[in-house]
């Protein structure tokens, strides 16, 4: 098991997160961060997660309505590939934790107890309930503890099931028209087979069939990005990958297309709210 947790009393004089992984439970990462102050830019992420917000108080973008207030004692399920964001209120510190859940998993024990396959997107989720954050935080704190992977595991499957059934705010999923997101298929194919080249907006508006300018607005539409923002993102989520898998620095940085490794750091950052570093420990 990967736990890098230092003391309660050390760990809230630290905004640095702190991380949680066990090969015996490889479809669920947890982090937990205190007065922290690091932003994020708009990410999406290939799995589900669950934030909650401890202390504080932040801002949460990805609702085609504007920005979202949270408060201490709310939860936020976020679908994988939704773009979003939480970061503090501008000049203040929030504490937070997140699990991330893979999705094949969670769709498994999802169909176990309903019978059926979903049949649309999924909406995000704010739920305020006071209980439901409490229980969240007992289910993170059994995760970082020293408890049986399989006590672990029961825990999760029963928090998921139970809040599942929980309503609060939901952010449904964009409409998008299906042939502008067939129109920029080959793109996107383009941008995930190749993910360490750079690929000139003008070649992007080739293989669509369209100007530059309706490539960036088709991508916004699609995705919820730019082009080269949604290129980054990618990056960053193979790095995720591979960091976990073991792999050093500066061969990721080569490997994925970044000028050098100052630039990774800084992308990887950016996107993940810690360093690369301190993302493995």
């Amino acid at each position: 098991m990967y736990l890098h947790s230092p003391s309660g009393q050390a760990q809230r004089n630290n905004p640095a997160p702190v991380f949680w992984r066990d090969p015996a439970l490889p479809f669920v990462e947890s982090r937990r961060a205190c007065h922290s102050r690091a932003c994020y830019r708009p990410h999406h992420h290939p799995t589900f997660s669950i934030g909650a917000v401890d202390c504080g108080t932040s801002v949460f973008t990805g609702a085609a309505d504007g920005p979202i207030a949270l408060h201490a004692g709310t939860l936020v399920f976020v679908p994988a590939t939704r773009v979003h964001a939480c970061n503090p209120t501008p000049g203040t510190a929030w504490s937070y934790q997140m699990l991330h859940l893979d999705t094949a998993w969670l769709a498994a024990i999802r169909q176990e107890y309903t019978g059926t396959a979903p049949t649309k997107a999924e909406s995000i989720r704010i739920v305020a309930n006071r209980a439901s954050h409490l229980r969240f935080c007992r289910l993170n704190a059994l995760l970082f503890s020293n408890a049986p992977p399989h006590d672990k595991e029961a825990a999760l499957i029963e928090f998921i099931g139970d809040c599942d059934a929980e309503q609060g705010l939901r952010i449904e999923t964009p409409s998008i028209p299906s042939h502008l997101a067939e129109q920029i298929r080959p793109a996107l194919d383009c941008l995930l087979a190749t993910p360490s080249t750079h690929i000139a907006l003008d070649e992007l508006a080739y293989l669509t069939g369209m100007s530059r300018y309706q490539v960036i607005r088709a991508f916004r539409t699609v995705t919820g990005m730019t082009p080269h923002a949604w290129q980054m993102n990618q990056r960053v989520n193979l790095a995720r990958e591979r960091i976990r898998g073991g792999d050093g620095f500066s061969d990721l940085a080569y490997h994925l297309g970044f000028s050098d490794q100052a630039h990774f750091q800084r992308v990887f950052k950016a996107h993940v709210g810690t360093t690369p570093g301190r993302f493995r420990s």
